[in-house]
């Protein structure tokens, strides 16, 4: 049997669909009731809501050792995708604990109910940090902790080191460090999070743009490796998954052009997302406003590293779907109200 924890998210719940297309007895867990309307609903917008009744459903947290016990009993693989994804400063503790401790703790139950494998879903903020010499980053290129990095970063390249101690205490896992993925939600409040956001900001007229680079992925894609890697004679490695590595600028006015709307027309300079994060920051002071830009996500939207796709297409030969294919499927499930 097969575990996937964070079931419910846009990785976990497309995973579920692969899953269940290839006929595995699954366990997933959820922390909500919505959580399973949601997934139920992504099985139906693809067409395979008949598959969904295979699933069985369990109410577990990472975070709470006592739920998880039962999660694990006869299971031979897991697939470790729950994660919380925040650049609000003031999540840093709940970073901490859902990534590192959560992650601590399905590592701890892998190695105790001699799980087989574990796959790790971690990110690209994970990586390493070039050095002078270097051009690209890949799944070797060190990281610095000398260099600022986000708190949401440090909680996943935390969870990771807990990831490589269960590999060094005889647990097979893998690592899949994703690009920003991109793939449809079956609610408009699924489009609010994550790369949704993307979307909806567009939608909702979005006037400027970046020219910063970074890598991105249709998430069915990331899905299919993570099957890939797991079912494979891979143990003990990372793969930094994505498909190219694109513009802001081109994203945003790729996103408009397939949803049919005006696209963003104004760069928006250093010093514009400069003053922007710093006002943000005055509304989550004064007025309690949930960050929404922060100092290094502005950083971010500036950086052109490239980032290598190298590893996973040598050792697999995977071909992923181009990006502009990707948001012209993603746009035909944006909510056209």
């Amino acid at each position: 049997m097969i575990l996937v924890t964070g079931a419910t998210g846009l990785v976990g719940s497309h995973l579920l669909v692969l899953l269940a297309e290839n006929g595995e007895t699954i366990r997933a867990l959820f922390r909500n009731e919505a959580g399973i309307e949601k997934t139920k609903a992504l099985f139906k917008i693809y067409g395979k809501e008949p598959l969904f009744d295979n699933i069985e459903w369990l109410n577990a947290d990472i975070t709470d050792i006592p739920s998880l016990e039962p999660a694990f009993a006869n299971i031979n693989k897991v697939y470790h995708c729950a994660a919380l994804i925040s650049f609000d400063p003031k999540d840093e503790e709940k970073l901490r604990k859902n990534n590192i401790e959560g992650t601590a703790n399905v590592v701890n139950f892998c190695l105790a109910f001699t799980v087989k494998k574990l796959c790790y879903v971690s990110s690209i903020a994970a990586l390493g940090d070039l050095k002078e010499h270097e051009n690209s980053i890949t799944e070797e290129t060190e990281w610095n902790p000398e260099k600022p990095h986000s708190d949401y970063a440090i909680s996943k390249f935390g969870a990771e080191m807990e990831i490589w101690r269960g590999f060094q205490e005889g647990l097979e896992v893998v690592i899949v460090n994703p690009g920003v993925i991109l793939g449809p939600s079956p609610t408009l409040n699924g489009w609010k999070n994550s790369s949704g956001e993307i979307f909806c900001r567009v939608a909702n007229g979005l006037p400027f743009y970046t020219k910063g680079t970074t890598g991105f992925v249709s998430v069915t894609d990331v899905v299919k490796v993570m099957v890939l890697l797991t079912d494979g004679n891979f143990n003990g490695q990372r793969f930094i998954v994505l498909a190219e590595n694109k513009s802001f600028e081109s994203i945003v006015k790729k996103i408009a052009e397939a949803l049919k709307i005006k696209a963003p027309s104004t760069e928006a300079k250093r010093w514009m997302t400069a003053i922007s994060w710093k006002f943000d920051w005055m509304l989550s002071v004064f007025f309690g406003k949930k960050r929404s830009l922060s100092k290094m996500m502005a950083a971010a939207l500036h950086s052109t590293e490239f980032l290598s796709n190298a590893k996973i297409k040598e050792q697999t030969g995977f071909q992923f779907e181009p990006i502009d294919a990707v948001i012209e499927k993603v746009s035909r499930y944006y909510p056209k109200k």
